[in-house]
């Protein structure tokens, strides 16, 4: 650009002077102003235009609306409650029955004429007359019972109750047998049986629990004593001799009183690893 074009020059001339104008930058900046002018122009008629619609709609919705009508209210008085009705009377009260005609009867008994104070009712006024323990005046009774006839009473003779077999065995009692002392005396005495034998179960090498089932008698004694598990076992062997040697036990109690009962207790050895 020559020298003395360059003051009245735009400053987009120069800034694309020798550069190609044609390929578009060059006219987007050139006509930047108009287009956002233009742009304004358009946003602030369309703000407008929705401004004016508003407010014409206002005015149609208002003109459009019903006026409404107050018509006069008038209260009316309510209609009164009616007392309900006074209750009926009551009934008259019927006067009292006329006395039945009662004679009084005495058991007749045998005395001398001489005794005789007043002597027995007929039998014709019994049957027209009801039978009291005392005469009264009155009207004769159409519905006169004839009094009951005694029946000699039967006394039926209630059977017997059949105790309880003295040697029956029971399987379930209220209470049963116990060690003397109790859980705390039973360890104690099995621990003492064990460690008695402990070399013997140790080679053994048997661990485990047996149960041992025996009976009870009414006076404590110990009898039928076997193992019901781990049998043929040394620990087997140990807890029946421990059963069948110890002390006796405290019998089962059923209704009140000792019985025979079986009872099964459990015996129990492991082996502590080394």
């Amino acid at each position: 650009m020559e020298t003395n074009k360059i003051l009245s020059a735009d400053i987009l001339d120069i800034l694309f002077e020798g550069k190609n104008k044609e390929y578009g930058a060059y006219e987007l900046r050139k006509t930047y102003n108009k287009r956002i002018g233009l742009a304004l122009i358009i946003t602030a008629s369309l703000a407008l235009l929705i401004f004016v619609g508003s407010v014409i709609a206002k005015n149609i919705e208002d003109a459009s609306a019903t006026t409404l009508e107050v018509k006069d209210l008038s209260l009316e008085e309510a209609p009164k409650e009616e007392k309900p009705p006074p209750p009926p009377p009551p009934p008259p009260k019927l006067p009292p029955p006329p006395p039945i005609q009662t004679i009084q009867f005495t058991p007749p008994k045998i005395v001398k004429d001489e005794e005789v104070v007043k002597p027995p009712v007929e039998n014709e006024k019994l049957e027209e007359a009801k039978v009291d323990v005392k005469t009264v005046e009155g009207v004769k009774d159409v519905g006169i019972v004839a009094p009951p006839v005694e029946e000699k009473s039967q006394v039926v003779e209630a059977p017997k109750v059949v105790a309880e077999d003295e040697d029956k065995v029971f399987t379930k009692v209220e209470i049963e047998a116990s060690f003397p002392g109790g859980d705390a005396g039973w360890a104690r005495y099995v621990k003492k049986a064990i460690e008695a034998n402990i070399d013997e179960l140790t080679e053994a090498g048997e661990s485990g629990t047996c149960r041992v089932r025996f009976i009870v008698s009414k006076d404590g004694t110990v009898s039928n004593v076997e193992a019901t598990t781990m049998k043929g076992t040394k620990l087997a062997e140990i807890s029946v001799n421990a059963i069948r040697k110890g002390p006796p036990w405290k019998p089962a109690q059923q209704n009140g009183r000792q019985v025979n009962a079986y009872r099964e207790q459990p015996v129990t050895f492991t082996i502590q690893d080394q």
